[in-house]
């Protein structure tokens, strides 16, 4: 139990689990007087040439003075944090607040010493580099602003962790000693460094669990049938090439192997080092298995096992302390309830999941929360004639079950530089933490496809089992948000499997010009309009008539795609007979010839009922001659049973794959589990080999709509990776005046922990940043308005600004136009006759706006998704279809200029049926003005303009609101933690 300082409260909230360079993971958190023995025991492993680094001469043991120094920290000017594996420190890292001179000091001093220390087993892991982001962090907390440290200059390794960070330094060297100082705010390169760094120690995290070189199937059973014995024998099926072990407690002593499989009674038992480990005993007995890999140094955990918080709040709790005990033996895990993973390289061929056959190698990457999910996408892939079936297969697939530990951001770390991965698939039923994944979804989508459906989107809550930050953004605001990160968003898993087939192997298109042909002009007519319907600019359908034969296709198809109006081609086909038909492998031959001819445009082709044409367009052959006799045979697909989650004694299924560890070919393989896999025709039950590279593969659709809309989808992402390659910038305008918002934020707070701004606090803010508001008077009488209107000058506007009516000029709470005090008296009496008194009126006198637009314009900071800033119509209309578009704060001047093109009425800011065009650069402005107070101020959490009147010439904002609160004490730019649901 942690004990508070001596001056301040534990600050729990500094504790997280991170993951080092190696994959492996590592808990970081303040030493309190409690961990004296662990500091004594972690410095005697301290090599004697680390210590003269750290103490600048010969210190062999720590005296109890030392031991006292370095545990007691008041947490404020004196701070220790440790990373520790097992409960044992591998490193500490400290920080002493000190003034002008060098000597201790207490804020304001701003400045602070800074060392570490690194135990020698450890040094190269990236420890010393996560630890000074999170000291960095703590000491910005309490104030700290530079850090100086002194190195000796033979200490190169701590020399270049300190140069490697991205903070802005300076150095010197005096009497023999290297002294660093630097500034701690975040700058765009130590963000850039903290992020590669993240992306590089999560990758290589989740490498070992998809790349091992050994497994060990924990709960595998005496006789045949049951979870763990399924999946020993689908790993054994698939040619697993590492070594692979059987483990049961229950086994007899006498029993070497089963199944050819080596067996052992406990994972302690085997004689060399385990990668991963597939946990699939009871949920009961899952902590002494996991104490026994964590001893064994077992790198990662897959846990098949059910029981956990899919099963209510106690499994919730069980949960929590599995990845808790996990994390502290450095292990990271896949579910619990998991399905498992699957590795089809030919340097791995894992499948450690409850599929009973393998999947075809192939590009896609493929992630499922859901088991039943999964085995939807793996039989589909499986099955889909004329796409993925013999043409792309599956690089990686993960069931991640209740995502205790490995969520879909740790797998697109994996993914983004996996060379074997060209297009991820992902089936997603919540995202834990919207702004990391949006970040991690844009740099992916830069790359490679990314294309994801979201299961339980209007169900309200997560799916039971997904422990996810709450977040206030409707699901519409949710998936605008990850398409403007490159996201290619779809509704259903037919979508998924639609998308990922045209982009696995089809080239991008160019734009959205389609030309299509084929021989069924009824077919040719459906997919014109299905062109239509997604926004693709479709040429007249060209009509082969069904007497076509395979050189009419070659010949249509090669002229379509010599045309420089065509940017993609969609051919129909109806089954035909009679002499002279196209026959279904002559037709297929004769597409695939045509389009290799020009490899820039994709092609897709929609079939109605031609199993054969599906089949033989997806042949994994080349276009010569002889590629017919050298097409491979194709298994026949083999459906997982949708039971097989629910057997054996561990419950639902759902494999998780440990971290995999390096190779080690010098241990002698089990004849079965580590020879070299053979060819794939010698495996009847497994995939076939892969397409030659350079292949030119058609995805064949069974329906026009569908093809289509896959092809909008890349249309779409393809303008996407375009607009990404100049993403704009974030303007500078010499008239805002940040310091000055900023000490009026800190005047405001300082009265409460959070408040709506009144009406003059909130133009005096938004007036820092260059947004002005129309001035509006308080008129509680007749005579008060009179007076308002006097000084404002006619003509006015009278509002009445109760919640009930405000922004409502549909129910008459507002009148125009008032040109002298007659007018303005008559309007006065008509509101009060008609919604009560002025207190409950509560009305105010504007000055007239030039005629334009109504729009209203806002930002919140959600505590998921981060700050996001939305644009809209003004009224009724749009508030009732929802239509608002989203962009993530800060935003740049491209992303303004495309929000206010995003929302379905932005033709009536365009001159829409004769109207004047508004002026949309004061728009963009403004939303940039907005975009950047929210952005240098977290403490804006919520921004409200509405409405903002557009015209022709300039902009008015009528009314503001703007509501304060407390940033949090870690944000998206602190340190790297995993999440501690």
């Amino acid at each position: 139990m942690q004990t508070s300082s001596d001056r301040h409260e534990y600050p729990a909230h500094w504790e997280a689990d991170v993951v080092l360079r190696d994959g492996g993971t590592a808990r970081v958190r303040p030493i309190t007087v409690d961990d004296a023995e662990r500091l004594v025991s972690f410095y005697e492993q301290v090599s004697d040439e680390s210590k003269y680094y750290r103490f600048f001469a010969p210190y062999p043991r720590l005296s109890a003075k030392d031991v006292h120094r370095f545990t007691h920290h008041d947490f404020v000017d004196r701070v220790g944090l440790a990373a520790t594996v097992g409960g044992e420190f591998i490193a500490t890292v400290r920080y002493d607040r000190i003034g002008a001179g060098g000597t201790p000091a207490s804020a304001p001093a701003d400045e602070a010493e800074v060392a570490f220390l690194v135990q020698d087993a450890h040094q190269g892991r990236g420890v010393a580099s996560a630890l000074l982001e999170h000291i960095a962090a703590v000491a910005r907390e309490r104030g700290i602003r530079r850090f100086a440290a002194e190195v000796l200059p033979a200490n190169t390794k701590m020399i270049k962790v300190f140069m490697d960070a991205g903070y802005t330094q300076k150095r010197s060297f005096e009497d023999g000693v290297v002294r660093l100082e630097f500034g701690l705010e975040p700058t765009d390169r130590s963000l850039a460094v903290q992020y590669a760094r993240e992306q590089r120690a999560e990758a290589r995290s989740v490498q070992r669990l998809l790349q091992p070189g050994s497994v060990a199937v924990i709960g595998t059973g005496r006789t045949p049938g049951g979870v763990g014995r399924s999946i020993l024998g689908n790993v054994a099926d698939a040619g697993y090439t590492g070594r692979l072990y059987a483990v049961n407690s229950a086994f007899p002593e006498d029993l070497k192997e089963i199944d050819g499989v080596p067996a052992r009674r406990s994972v302690r038992e085997i004689e060399g080092p385990v990668d991963l480990a597939v946990v699939t005993v009871p949920a009961e007995r899952v902590p002494e298995v996991v104490t026994d890999c964590g001893e064994h140094g077992v790198q990662g955990l897959v846990v098949i096992s059910a029981g956990y918080a899919d099963s209510g709040p106690d499994g919730r709790q069980r949960q929590r302390a599995l990845v808790r005990q996990a994390r502290s033996y450095g292990m990271r895990i896949i579910g619990p309830n998991a399905f498992g993973v699957i590795n089809t390289s030919p340097r791995v061929r894992l499948n450690a999941s409850l599929a009973p056959e393998m999947p075809r190698p192939g590009r896609i990457g493929l992630f499922a929360q859901s088991g039943a999910i999964g085995i939807a996408l793996l039989s589909r892939l499986h099955r889909r004639g004329g796409g993925v079936t013999g043409v792309t297969g599956v690089s990686t697939f993960v069931s991640s079950g209740n995502r205790a530990d490995v969520s879909g951001n740790d797998v697109l770390q994996y993914w983004y530089d996996d060379p074997e991965t060209d297009v991820a698939l992902m089936y997603l039923e919540s995202i834990g933490n919207p702004r990391k994944f949006t970040r991690l979804a844009r740099r992916t989508a830069a790359a490679k496809p990314l294309v994801v459906v979201q299961g339980a989107r209007h169900g309200g809550v997560a799916p039971q089992g997904h422990a996810v930050r709450a977040t206030r953004l409707p699901h519409a605001t949710v998936s605008a948000l990850l398409r403007q990160a490159g996201v290619i968003r779809v509704d259903t898993i037919t979508d998924l499997v639609d998308a990922g087939l045209l982009l696995a192997r089809q080239p991008l298109p160019p734009g959205p010009r389609v030309a299509i042909l084929g021989n069924s002009e009824s077919l040719g007519l459906l997919t014109y309009d299905a062109c239509l319907s997604e926004g693709l600019r479709p040429q007249p359908p060209l009509d082969l008539t069904t007497a076509a034969s395979a050189d009419d296709f070659h010949r249509a198809l090669s002229r379509a795609l010599a045309d420089d109006t065509c940017d993609a081609v969609v051919v129909t086909a109806i089954p035909t007979v009679g002499e002279g038909s196209a026959g279904d492998a002559a037709l297929a031959a004769a597409l695939r010839s045509a389009a290799a001819a020009v490899p820039a445009k994709p092609v897709l082709v929609v079939h109605v009922e031609l199993g054969g044409l599906a089949e033989a367009l997806s042949a994994a052959a080349s276009t010569a001659p002889q590629a017919p006799q050298q097409a491979e045979p194709q298994p026949a697909p083999r459906t997982p049973p949708a039971e097989a989650e629910d057997t054996g004694p561990a419950g639902p299924a759902g494999p998780r794959t440990p971290e995999a560890g390096d190779r080690r070919a010098a241990a002698p393989p089990h004849p079965r589990s580590a020879a070299p896999a053979p060819p794939a025709a010698s495996h009847p039950a497994g995939p076939a080999d892969p397409p030659p590279e350079g292949t030119r593969l058609i995805p064949a659709y069974p329906a026009a709509e569908r093809a289509v809309r896959a092809l909008a989808q890349a249309v779409s992402y393809a303008q996407w990776r375009r607009d990404a390659a100049d993403p704009g910038k974030v303007p500078e305008y010499e008239d805002i005046d940040e310091r000055g918002a900023a000490e009026l934020i800190a005047g405001h707070l300082a009265r409460g922990q959070g408040l709506a701004l009144g009406d003059e606090e909130t133009c005096e803010l938004l007036g820092r940043y260059g947004i002005h508001v129309h001035r509006a008077l308080p008129a509680p009488t007749p005579d008060d308005a009179v007076a308002a209107a006097r000084a404002l000058g006619y003509p006015v506007a009278l509002k009445a600004t109760a919640p009930h009516l405000r922004h409502r000029a549909d129910l008459g709470g507002v009148r125009l136009d008032l040109a002298d005090e007659e007018q303005l008296r008559r309007a006065y009496a008509e509101l009060t006759e008609l919604f009560g008194t002025p207190a409950e009126l509560r009305p105010v006198v504007q000055g007239m706006a030039p005629r334009g637009v109504d729009t209203v314009v806002r930002a919140v900071i959600d505590p998921a998704a981060g700050a996001v800033l939305s644009f809209g119509l003004a009224g009724a209309a749009t508030q009732l279809l929802g239509d608002m578009g989203h962009r993530l704060i800060p935003v740049t001047d491209r992303e303004a200029t495309s929000l206010i093109r995003s929302v379905r009425t932005a033709p009536l800011l365009f001159g829409w049926r004769g109207s004047a065009p508004v002026d949309s650069a004061a728009l963009e402005e403004l939303l940039l003005r907005v975009s950047r107070l929210v952005d240098d101020h977290p403490e804006v959490v919520a921004v409200t303009l509405e409405p903002v009147v557009v015209a022709p010439r300039g902009l008015s904002v009528l009314s503001a609101s703007v509501r304060l609160a407390p940033p949090p004490a870690r944000d998206d730019l602190g340190p790297r933690t995993l999440p501690a649901y």
